[in-house]
């Protein structure tokens, strides 16, 4: 394992270690026995984090989670109340990274697991934490399918089938792609790739047929169905006031 240090300067793979230690040195912690808090002193981590120490036994949470369970000097414990509160910090620890990688962009709930596990957070308390923001809205997988949907028709002038796709990468469920799809207007989906098409057709040089043939495949690649596509050069055409005599199949061919 690499160390390096993070953007505060603290060593991460100390960190990690902690981490681990936490999981693995609960179990040294005696059995049915009281145990009194003797010290609290906040960690070097870049997270809000205490160790708690028990005499010659520690462990370390995060602060809300010290705060909830009144982890203050001279309150007592047992082993099993500890093994629940080192849980509740790794549901906590999931739900604040969850918010960092929430910060900067909207994601779906399967992009935020794949960060998730990337982090080597439990797959159980991963769940858990993605119910969570699911019920605070945090993460909406209809709205994000929506709004990625409308985003990619008005601003990148894209096609349905390239929208499909992009959503599948995103682990957007079939059904609900579906949904969103069929929400999208045959006439606003004509009027997107006529737009597309119309900018396309006034850059190519050349005749009615160059300019068919530099077009038709642009579309298409665009996520454009082809007969969409015949339909818009077919408008493009008639807008130049020309004839046109080629076959469509051939211009995927050229």
């Amino acid at each position: 394992m690499k160390h390096h240090q993070n953007q505060h300067g603290y060593d991460t793979h100390d960190e990690d270690l902690h981490e681990e230690a936490e999981l693995n040195g609960i179990s040294q912690f005696p059995d049915d026995e009281e145990l009194i808090i003797t010290l609290v002193e906040r960690t070097k981590s870049r997270e809000a984090r205490y160790r708690i120490s028990f005499g010659n036994y520690s462990l370390t949470v995060l602060e809300d989670v010290m705060i909830k369970y009144r982890m203050t000097r001279g309150n007592t414990f047992m082993k099993k109340d500890l093994e629940e509160i080192i849980v509740a910090d790794e549901r906590q620890r999931t739900y604040v990274q969850s918010l960092r990688f929430l910060e900067f962009k909207q994601r779906t709930r399967h992009e935020l697991r794949q960060k998730l596990k990337q982090k080597e957070f439990a797959a159980p308390i991963i769940e858990e934490v993605l119910d969570r923001l699911e019920q605070e809205k945090l993460v909406d997988d209809d709205l994000f399918a929506k709004e990625w949907t409308r985003q990619r028709m008005e601003g990148q002038r894209k096609g349905k089938l390239w929208i499909r796709q992009e959503l599948r990468q995103k682990g957007i469920t079939n059904e609900l792609i579906a949904e969103v799809l069929d929400d999208v207007s045959a006439d606003a989906e004509f009027d997107t790739a006529l737009t597309a098409g119309r900018k396309k057709w006034k850059q190519v040089r050349g005749d009615v047929q160059e300019k068919k043939r530099k077009t038709f495949p642009f579309l298409m690649r665009r996520g454009f169905s082809m007969d969409l596509v015949r339909r818009v050069v077919n408008r493009l055409i008639e807008e130049d006031g020309a004839e046109d005599a080629e076959d469509d199949e051939a211009l995927l061919w050229d």
